[in-house]
C-alpha cells in the first residue's frame, strides 16, 4: 500500500474515475498522486500524465485534456491545490464530473477547508473516490504512521524504536519517511530503540536550534510549534535558552561587524561562513535596538528556567515571541 495513513472510502480502486485527496499534508497528497499513476502506468505503461497548478488549468482546459483520443490513450489528469480554480474553471470541473471520460482518471487535490468547498461537495456527490491526507498534529498520529511505515516495508520495529524515531525526528512526514527507508535498508532484523538511538543520536538537541532560527527570523508561529514539540520531547529548557542566546547574538555580531565576504567575516567574528550567510538572510528586519530588547528577553527566559520563575515553559514561549517581534521592528518602523 503506497499511501500510508491515508484514510479511503468503501470504493478504494486507484483507477476510479474521479480520485478526491483531501487535507493539507503534502506527503500524503504526493503518494495519493503516485498511487493512481502508478496504476494506471501498470494498466497502461504509455499512459500520459498532465500534472497541473490552479493557474494552468484555464477555463476549456480540461475538456480539451479529457476529449476523445484517436488512439484511446489513457490519461491521469493531476489538478493540485482544487479550492484555488476559478469559478469559470470549477464549472468545467464540476459539468465534468457529471460525465468522466473512459480511459481518463481525474485527481483532485484539494485542502479541504471552506475555500472552494462547492467543488469538494459535487466530487462527493458524484461518488469520487476518497482519500483523506490531514496535517498529523497530534504525535499519537505520527507515531502510528511510522508504525504504518515499518509495516508497508514488512519489517518489524518494536513499539519502543518507533516512539524514539519520534521523538528524535519531530513532525515533519517526510523526515520520518526518509529515517524508516534509511532503517530498513541498513539494518537487518527486528528494529529496536538501541539502533534509532545509533542513528538518530543528538536530533533532539538539535531541535533547540530549529526554535531559535525561527524566532530570529521572525516566525513567531513556527517557533513556538517547535518549542512545544522540544519541550514534549524531552529536551532541556536550557539547551533552548542558550541556541536562543546564540541565534540573537549571531545576529547582532553581523550588524557591527564591517562589511566583507564571508570568509573574511567568519574569521573576525568566529562563524563558520555557512552561518554568515544563514545569519545575513535571518537578520533582515532587525535593528540595534531589537537585538538589545532581544537579549533582554533572553537573559529574562535563562532565570525564568533556573529556577527564577515558576513556570519555565512560559518564560521560553514570551521570550520566543519578544525575539520573533524584534525581528520585525524595522518593518514596523
Amino acid at each position: 500500500m503506497l499511501v500510508a495513513m491515508a484514510r479511503k472510502n468503501a470504493s478504494d480502486d486507484p483507477l476510479a474515475p474521479v480520485t478526491l485527496a483531501v487535507g493539507q499534508e503534502d506527503l500524503l497528497l504526493d503518494r495519493a498522486v503516485r498511487e493512481v499513476v502508478a496504476a494506471a502506468k501498470a494498466a497502461d505503461a504509455d499512459t500520459d500524465v498532465r500534472d497541473l497548478t490552479p493557474d494552468q488549468l484555464q477555463p476549456g482546459t480540461l475538456a480539451e485534456l479529457t476529449s476523445p483520443s484517436l488512439f484511446a490513450e489513457r490519461k491521469v489528469v493531476v489538478v493540485r491545490d482544487a479550492q484555488d480554480l476559478s469559478a469559470d474553471t470549477v464549472k468545467d470541473v464540476k459539468a465534468y464530473l457529471g460525465a468522466p471520460a473512459e480511459e481518463i482518471t481525474l485527481v483532485l487535490l484539494h485542502a479541504g477547508g471552506a475555500k472552494g468547498k462547492g467543488l469538494l461537495d459535487a466530487a462527493r456527490k458524484a461518488g469520487a473516490r476518497e482519500v483523506a491526507c490531514p496535517k498529523m498534529t497530534k504525535p499519537a498520529d505520527r507515531l502510528a504512521f511510522v508504525r504504518g511505515e515499518f509495516r508497508t516495508t514488512g519489517r518489524s520495529a518494536t513499539p519502543e524504536a518507533c516512539q524514539a524515531l519520534v521523538d528524535a525526528i519531530g513532525s515533519d512526514l517526510r523526515e520520518l519517511a526518509s529515517a524508516v527507508s534509511q532503517l530498513v535498508a541498513d539494518v537487518e532484523g527486528t528494529i529496536d530503540e538501541a539502533v534509532v538511538g545509533r542513528y538518530y543520536t543528538g536530533r533532539a538537541e538539535a531541535s533547540s536550534f530549529t526554535v531559535a532560527d525561527r524566532a530570529v527570523e521572525g516566525r513567531a508561529a513556527e517557533a513556538l510549534e517547535a518549542l512545544r514539540w522540544s519541550l514534549s520531547t524531552g529536551v532541556a529548557p536550557v539547551l533552548i535558552t542558550s541556541a536562543l542566546a546564540q541565534g540573537v547574538r549571531a545576529i547582532g555580531k553581523l550588524q557591527s561587524a564591517r562589511g566583507g565576504r564571508p570568509g573574511d567575516l567568519a574569521r573576525e567574528l568566529g562563524m563558520p561562513p555557512w552561518k554568515i550567510d544563514r545569519v545575513r538572510q535571518q537578520m533582515r528586519g532587525w535593528t540595534p535596538d531589537g537585538v538589545a530588547v532581544a537579549l533582554r528577553a533572553v537573559a529574562e527566559a535563562d532565570a525564568g528556567v533556573k529556577g527564577g520563575g515558576d513556570d519555565p515553559e512560559y518564560a521560553l514561549e514570551k521570550a520566543v515571541v519578544a525575539i520573533a517581534r524584534a525581528a520585525r521592528s524595522r518593518g514596523r518602523g
